[in-house]
């Protein structure tokens, strides 16, 4: 779920604007970054694939979609917001799907390595389209990704990892997560602007690559500094909508304290 939500937001609802092609079982995966590089198995482990199976529509239906995400804490993951909306396109704090698992530390998702988990509570940010969820065991032979509580600079070269469809047309889902880095290039309230860097301009994320981490690579290792939120058809070299993360890291801590 991502380009499924990305150009259309109406009075603080995002509306899928391909969910009237999806069929009713159809299944519409986290996809991956345009023209990025396959992630070799054992690397950025807290990368997440959130599939969604059973997700109540307006019309009475069902439909699967899923997004990206990335381990935050032994049983909790992050993600866009909008990954979790009732059948009225409301996000809502709870799984909405009959069931939403979470493959954790898995490159090849066809592969047996890494962790599948069942989401059991959601939390929404009041301020920003990010969203926590609760997982039913918790995973303690993968690190977290740490939580940066400082923005990045104008400029400076981030991360991203995600699963999926390497294009907004037609897309088919990918199997392997894919990696590639974007540029900051604005910094708002609740909103960082990133545009493609490498492998080339126009790596960007693609449709439901919703939730995929952003995240700064330094001598402390992988810090997260947003989620995928929206932006334009991938690939593309335009801007990129992350919902940053950075500024609301004590909401973050103080709903898994709470949650518990």
């Amino acid at each position: 779920m991502r380009r499924s939500t990305k150009t259309y937001l109406a009075a603080g609802v995002l509306i899928p604007a391909v969910v009237t092609a999806l069929a009713v079982n159809s299944m519409g995966t986290a996809n991956a970054i345009a023209n990025g590089e396959l992630v070799p198995e054992g690397q950025y482990r807290f990368s997440v694939k959130l599939t969604m199976t059973g997700i109540p529509t307006a019309d009475g239906g069902k439909r699967n979609s899923g997004c990206s995400g990335a381990l935050i804490a032994p049983q909790w993951i992050i993600t866009a917001g909008h990954c979790f909306r009732d059948a009225n396109n409301v996000r809502v704090e709870r799984p909405v799907a009959d069931l939403t698992t979470a493959t954790v530390g898995r490159a090849d998702t066809s592969g047996t390595t890494g962790h599948v988990a069942t989401v059991v509570a959601v939390r929404q940010s009041p301020t920003a389209d990010v969203s926590i969820a609760k997982l039913d065991q918790p995973i303690t032979d993968i690190r977290p990704i740490r939580l940066s509580r400082t923005a990045p600079e104008v400029g400076a070269i981030v991360r991203l990892t995600g699963y999926g469809s390497v294009t907004s047309s037609n897309p088919v889902p990918e199997t392997h997560l894919r990696t590639g880095q974007l540029e900051v290039v604005s910094v708002a309230d609740s909103v960082t602007g990133f545009k493609g860097h490498a492998p080339q301009a126009d790596t960007t994320p693609c449709p439901y690559d919703s939730g995929g981490p952003y995240f700064v690579e330094g001598k402390r290792g992988p810090a997260l500094v947003a989620v995928v939120s929206n932006g334009p058809s991938c690939p593309h070299t335009q801007v990129e909508n992350g919902a940053r993360t950075d500024n609301i890291t004590k909401w973050i801590y103080q709903s898994m304290l709470q949650a518990r």
